[in-house]
Order: C-alpha cells, then sequence, then structure tokens
C-alpha cells in the first residue's frame, strides 16, 4: 500500500519497511530569495506540489524560554530573564547586544550576511574569565515554559504530508557546542579549558541542566521526533572535544526522548569523518544533513559503513552539486547515490541547506526518480 509522507518519514526513522525512499528537501536560505507567491503559500504546500515528503527540521519549539544568546531568530526565545537588562543596538546590519546583571556585563556584536540571509558573531560575549560567572547568572535565571499549541499548530498545519520536528534544546544545540559558536569562540575556548578549565566546566554544568529542562518539557508535547542544531564539525572542534563534552550530552538528551518513545536526529553538517567512531555511538535515531565534499568531507555511504546499518541517515546530496551540475548529470548522481545507500534508514535529502540558484525542476526530477 502508498504511504503517506508522514508514515514514510516515520517508517524510515523507525528502520521499518517503507513503500519507496522518502524525498525530503531541505530548503534553508534557497526559501528566502523564493518570489512572494510561493512564500505565501508555505513550504508544506510547496513541498506537497513537488511531490517531496516534507520534513520539518526545526522551524518550532514546544517551549517558550528566554534568548540569553542574543541573536535568535526564534519568536519563542522571547521570556523576559528577571534580574537582567538586556539591549541591542541596530547599527545597519550590525546588532550590538548588551546584558546587564548585578554581577557585570557581557557585550556581543553580530553581523547580518544579506547574501545569505543569516547572522554570525563578530565579537563574542564571554571574553575573560569573570565572563563565564555573569554568563552563569544569567543562564540559572532563563525562564523555560512549556508551548505545545505550537507544536500541535503545526502538526495539523502538517497532517499527512510531513513530519514536524521542533528544536530540544533552549541554546539551539548542545551547551558545549553553543559556548563554540555564539558564547567564547573555538580558539579562546580551548584557552580557557587549558588555563582554568573549573570555570568552563562549571558554566556547563549550568547549561546542561537547563537544557535537560527544556528536554525534559519538550518530551510531553505532541511531537514524535526532535532535532538539535549541532552544526558538528572539526572545523570547529577537535574529535577528543566532541566525545568529551558532546556526545555524553546527546546521550543523556536521547536517553529521555526514548523514554517517552520518540525519536531523535542529530544535525551534523560540516566535516565529520573523524567524529564518525564517537557519533556511532549516541543515543541518536538519525545523522541529519550529513554532507559530501566538497562542503563536508565524507560520502554518505561511507558514513553508512561507519556507523552501521540502524543509525539512520539523511542527506547525500551535495548543495554545490545540487547548484552546478545540469539536470542529465544530477539524474545521473543520484542515481548513484539511490543505488549504493538503498532505503533502509535512510532519507534522501540535499544536505544542510540549498543554494538560492536551484530550480524547481531539479527538485521535481528527484521526486520523479523517487518514485521511478
Amino acid at each position: 500500500m502508498e504511504m503517506t509522507p508522514h508514515q514514510r518519514l516515520l517508517a524510515a526513522l523507525r528502520g521499518q519497511e517503507v513503500d519507496r525512499l522518502p524525498w525530503s528537501p531541505f530548503l534553508a536560505y534557497w526559501w528566502d530569495f523564493q518570489p512572494k507567491v510561493i512564500q505565501d503559500g508555505g513550504q508544506v504546500a510547496f513541498l506537497r506540489e513537488i511531490g517531496a515528503d516534507a520534513l520539518l527540521r526545526g522551524f518550532i519549539t514546544a517551549f517558550t524560554c528566554s534568548d540569553v544568546q542574543g541573536i535568535s531568530q526564534y519568536t519563542s526565545f522571547s521570556e523576559p530573564i528577571p534580574g537582567v537588562e538586556f539591549h541591542r543596538e541596530e547599527k545597519g546590519d550590525l546588532w550590538r547586544n548588551e546584558f546587564n546583571t548585578p554581577v557585570g556585563k557581557l557585550v556581543s556584536t553580530a553581523q547580518l550576511s544579506p547574501d545569505g540571509n543569516t547572522r554570525f558573531m563578530v565579537e563574542h560575549p564571554v571574553k575573560r574569565r569573570e565572563d563565564y560567572k555573569i554568563l552563569r547568572y544569567i543562564v540559572e535565571r532563563m525562564v523555560i515554559k512549556p508551548d505545545y499549541a505550537a507544536v500541535q499548530e503545526e502538526i495539523d498545519q502538517v497532517g499527512e504530508g510531513g513530519l514536524s520536528v521542533p528544536l530540544i534544546s533552549p541554546f539551539l544545540k548542545t551547551p558545549f557546542q553553543a559556548l563554540v559558536e555564539h558564547y567564547v569562540g573555538t580558539v579562546q575556548l580551548v584557552y580557557d579549558l587549558a588555563d582554568y578549565p573549573e570555570e568552563v566546566e562549571e558554566t556547563l554544568a549550568v547549561m546542561s541542566e537547563k537544557a535537560l529542562e527544556a528536554v525534559r518539557i519538550s518530551v510531553d508535547s505532541p511531537a514524535q521526533t526532535y532535532i538539535t542544531w549541532e552544526d558538528s564539525s572539526t572545523t570547529n572542534m577537535s574529535p577528543a572535544l566532541f566525545k568529551r563534552y558532546i556526545v555524553p550530552e546527546l546521550n543523556r538528551w536521547g536517553a529521555e526522548i526514548h523514554a517517552a518513545g520518540k525519536l531523535f536526529l542529530h544535525h551534523a553538517c560540516g566535516h565529520v569523518r573523524a567524529l564518525l567512531p564517537a557519533m556511532a555511538k549516541e543515543c541518536v535515531d538519525a545523522i541529519e544533513s550529513l554532507s559530501p565534499p566538497p562542503t563536508g568531507n565524507v560520502e554518505i555511504w561511507e558514513a553508512r559503513q561507519a556507523l552501521g546499518p540502524e543509525m539512520g541517515l539523511i542527506g547525500g546530496i551535495e548543495p554545490v552539486h545540487f547548484l552546478n551540475l545540469a539536470l542529465p548529470e544530477l539524474r545521473a548522481y543520484v542515481e548513484e547515490l539511490i543505488e549504493r545507500m538503498g532505503v533502509h534508514r535512510y532519507i534522501l535529502a540535499n544536505s544542510d541547506s540549498c543554494p538560492p540558484g536551484v530550480t524547481v525542476e531539479k527538485f521535481r526530477m528527484v521526486s520523479d526518480m523517487v518514485r521511478q
């Protein structure tokens, strides 16, 4: 019998038999550059119209919380922090964020990239040893509340056309990865771990408890699957640090999610070849957005060999190839990918993001291919 996209995606993630290979394009960045008539219809309607299985990765959370990073685009990150004054100064594309507390002040700046419609840190807020104390003060007072109505609304919107996958973390990712990307930066964090590890470890412990609070709230929502935006890559973290700080946190979250009978996805979009041995031991159901070269550094079928047949995989179509290959070459590329991967615990997707120049014709061609 023909499955609905909702049934197909859940079966694939659970390792059950599927009627055909699921195909779930990732529209990040691409969507922002589409005509208004397409955007007004919404992503679910667009994916349904091109014949794809809608996998809504991290559009919402099952909670509202305080934005302790100052750069979140999520409307649910809007709870005030008791005892903390937040001020943002906007100058063109530059945001200057200031957190004022009784124990000190944190200042960061974030720059918008108009071409990519994404914001990146120019100045991290934690610069000195004393700043970790301020960050702990802010995180300890972070407010997290259930918001299951938002989850149910998205589930109702998607219906049988796909699967809603809320974001699980109040820091968007694990605490250590959040320190790398949003609070400290890779180089400074490595120095801090060597110079005063007790400050870093104490801060991570506070962040970890807040994250677990959000996880425990989330698993009681109507959602069946959750995701964390790890952006895992050895371009900003060594395998040793990943194994020590990331894997235990993911396993802690995964245990809670699995105890509730639900599924957990790990977004890993960077250079992960050296991380695969550690990733094989994660308490997750699938690695999402595995990217071949040149965006990543491992082919998805190589990851399959390293991770084992029972780890789900989502991705495989490299964004640069998706953009640059002509239709005949793209067809051959996807045919080889499907032949190598099969259908067991696999969801075909363009990995991590989609360049704005990719044509709708290419999406439709892949939709036709999976039906054949």
